[in-house]
């Protein structure tokens, strides 16, 4: 990259101090002509920046890092300007008028990725550690950050070398002094790999769900109570609540938190056979959002008559039937019968007891907790993590069958390398990488 690129590295608005960041080989001389000359690299200079004009900007803070011992590797600088939004203006005017070019999203962090110093899981656990909004998430992006499934990936990556090695040993050197069981030492080490990458993809679940939040559905039929439960677990009237069957259409999604654990806890339309297109739409809705929820809270009016239809259900889910505070009727027995087939526990509340809502909450965090916790953080995280790592099992679970073969099953084991090698980037493509730095923020 030859242009130099600049762009606020704090939020925008009025604050105490801002920060501008720049990278790229022009950068010594922008920053000798707005300051006066370059201070010592990696100290701190109290200078006063001028624009062309020798009008003053502002006093400022300027430091100054000489590649490659710099965030992206290149030659880099920071201004620490006073924060308000026309001191910050004026300096990325001058800058511009420099010649310089104002940063596309995440350009910093690409810039380090490819000039090696970080890998691609590295720059997706700064973007994870930009985005964390709970301790959880935190820990993990810096785990991340720190190299872990890079680290794993090596580890992999040697384990890979020296199978396909006692393969292409066999295969191109046969009537070489090669020991005649050569190929079949490398079925151990496949096992090894395979059963590492399993337990890979067992918890990797479990790091998209600290990442994006534990989804958590209400559903039931309509009037059950599922809004006013929403409203009283969130603390505010996030959903409206009528005696009208249907008033809930579409999804409401209000983010929480459940012993330090982002979640996403959500309002669904009523389940019912129902002729009105915008509701049936709706009931379509939340059946899927429901199924692909972490956890499905089957809310019933244990005060109706009328059984409701169970939605399919798991052991770890809850049912509540709600209206505790009135006269029970059928439908209590029925929902315990039905949550008593499904395995699920069933809780007696009233939405309106605060005492009963904090039951209810104590036993979704007991959930949530159960679940995202862990004695070891998840090396990967993401679906793209997922995706890749299932590819390189299926591979290597291939090449195991295919040993007899020992071409095609050392061509899986080069596959499967190659699927391990795009997790950290090492020969991703183009579009991939434009698609993990384009959700960064500008100043990153």
């Amino acid at each position: 990259m030859t242009d130099t690129i600049f762009a606020p590295a704090t939020a925008a608005g009025r604050s105490a101090v801002a920060v501008v960041r720049l990278s790229g080989p022009a950068t010594g001389r922008a920053v000798a002509a707005l300051a006066g000359g370059l201070p010592q690299p990696r100290m701190a200079a109290l200078r006063t920046l001028r624009d062309q004009a020798g009008a003053a900007i502002d006093q400022a803070l300027v430091l100054w890092f000489t590649g490659p011992k710099s965030y992206t590797g290149e030659d880099c600088a920071e201004f620490h300007v006073h924060g308000g939004p026309a001191v910050v203006a004026g300096l990325l005017e001058a800058l511009a008028a420099l010649g310089l070019r104002l940063a596309d999203p995440g350009e910093f962090t690409r810039r380090a990725f490819e000039n090696g110093k970080l890998d691609l899981a590295q720059a997706e656990g700064v973007a994870d550690l930009i985005e964390a909004e709970t301790e959880a998430q935190r820990r993990q992006a810096l785990h991340q950050l720190g190299g872990a499934l890079g680290h794993a990936q090596t580890r992999w990556r040697d384990a890979l070398i020296e199978a396909l090695a006692m393969f292409e040993a066999a295969v191109d050197f046969p009537d070489e002094e090669v020991p005649s069981d050569v190929a079949a030492r490398a079925r151990p080490v496949l096992a090894d790999l395979i059963a590492d990458l399993e337990h890979a993809l067992v918890h990797v679940k479990r790091g998209e769900q600290v990442r994006e939040g534990f989804r958590i559905a209400l559903i039931g039929a309509p009037n059950a109570g599922k809004s006013t439960i929403l409203n009283a677990l969130a603390g505010r009237e996030a959903a409206i609540v009528t005696a009208t069957p249907g008033t809930t259409r579409d999804i409401i999604e209000v983010p929480m938190r459940f012993g330090g654990y982002k979640a996403l806890l959500a309002d669904t339309a009523g389940l019912r056979e129902t002729h009105d297109e915008i509701e049936a739409e709706g009931v379509r809705r939340a059946r899927a959002w429901a199924g692909d929820a972490d956890l499905r809270i089957w809310v019933v009016d244990g005060a109706s008559d009328a059984p409701a239809t169970a939605p399919d259900l798991h052991p770890h889910d809850l049912c509540v039937i709600n209206k505790a505070d009135l006269p029970s009727g059928a439908e209590t027995g029925h929902a315990l019968v039905e949550a008593r087939a499904f395995g699920v526990e069933a809780l007696r509340l009233s939405a309106k007891s605060s005492g009963d809502i904090a039951a209810l909450e104590h036993a979704l965090e007991t959930r949530v907790v159960d679940a995202l916790a862990g004695a070891e953080l998840p090396t990967a995280t993401r679906l793209r993590h997922r995706e890749l790592l299932a590819e390189a099992l299926e591979r290597l679970q291939r090449a195991l069958v295919l040993e007899d073969d020992l071409e095609l099953a050392a061509e899986d084991v080069r596959l499967a390398g190659r699927a391990l090698d795009r997790i950290t980037g090492r020969i991703d493509p183009e579009d991939v990488l434009d698609r993990v730095f384009s959700s960064f923020c500008i100043g990153k």
